[in-house]
């Protein structure tokens, strides 16, 4: 089983107008609601794939048992740490016209020493019946990293393996307790080294020196142009096919998806990566957040090229 943290769930709004005029008043043209944050994008996604997956995290309030209700619709197990305030709502506008989305995420409900006691204490239970753990997304106001440090160390101590995909103070302070495995973006590895970056030699560089520091596998995310792979079997670039994009939020957490299957299948590093990008891909052909067709990915698979850089 697959278990996905998700400590600020959502409920995910996507609102297309025929295009956005700032300062004034936008009519909807579509709406879709989806259960939300980075982790539930995961649960969904891993599900679609055909493994069995527990979703946890904090929730609240009607909007917290909108997301539970949803997740059983989708007949993705959930057994969430509720706390007081309500779950987040985080909007995506997608404007006809220029093709552009714009996101507005709110902050989510604060937690407290409390709250972040249960949610260990329901991890550790959790962990115990899970094979690997997606731990995705931001933290709630009341929390930091320490608790994803915390959670890192939990599953280590009991020989499972951990998926980290955050991002800035989180990302830095969390991979010293040592992931299996991290996804960050061009821009978020740029961050986490203070560095440019600007060559994929350079981002490789980069990606071999976090995977000497510990970190089994380090993917960088490059959009429609694929991901880089560094991991202990060599160096690999996926280059995705080409595809009507539809929709790119959700493609980085089905990547995710994508590896935490493979890994559950102990499928060999270079179909995994395979996997992944086919996922990814097909979501990217969507309007659903976090979601794809198993026939598109099917017709994908074979068009992923996957090379060995060294």
């Amino acid at each position: 089983m697959i278990l996905t943290v998700t400590l600020n769930a959502a409920i995910d709004k996507r609102y297309v107008v025929e295009q956005l005029r700032p300062g004034e008043v936008n009519r909807v043209k579509e709406i879709s609601y989806s259960a939300g944050g980075k982790g539930l994008n995961v649960a969904r996604v891993a599900a679609l794939a055909g493994e069995a997956v527990c979703a946890t995290g904090f929730v609240g309030g009607h909007a917290g048992n909108y997301i539970i209700e949803t997740l059983q619709k989708q007949n993705i197990r959930s057994d969430f740490v509720h706390i007081m305030g309500e779950s987040r709502s985080c909007i995506n506008i997608y404007d006809e016209a220029s093709k552009i989305q714009t996101e507005i995420l709110e902050p989510g409900a604060g937690v407290t020493e409390e709250d972040k006691e249960r949610m260990l204490q329901k991890f550790r239970q959790l962990i115990s019946e899970s094979s690997l753990v997606a731990i995705s997304g931001s933290v709630p106001q009341g929390a930091d990293a320490s608790l994803y440090v915390k959670m890192i160390e939990i599953a280590s101590q009991q020989g499972k393996r951990v998926i980290l995909d955050t991002s800035g103070r989180l990302l830095e302070e969390a991979i010293k307790a040592v992931p299996y495995m991290i996804k960050p973006n061009m821009d978020e590895i740029r961050m986490l080294t203070g560095k440019s970056l600007k060559t994929q030699a350079e981002l490789l560089q980069a990606a071999k020196q976090l995977h000497q520091s510990g970190i089994e596998l380090v993917v960088i995310s490059c959009g429609s142009d694929g991901s880089l792979t560094v991991c202990r079997e060599g160096v690999y670039r996926a280059i995705a096919p080409r595809v009507e994009v539809v929709n790119t939020v959700g493609c980085g957490d089905s990547l995710v998806a994508g590896f935490a299957v493979g890994l559950c299948r102990n499928m060999p590093i270079e179909d995994t990566i395979k996997l992944a990008t086919a996922i990814s891909a097909a979501n990217a052909m969507r309007v659903e957040t976090g979601y794809f067709r198993p026939e598109d990915m099917q017709e994908l698979l074979p068009r992923v090229k996957v090379e060995r850089l060294e």
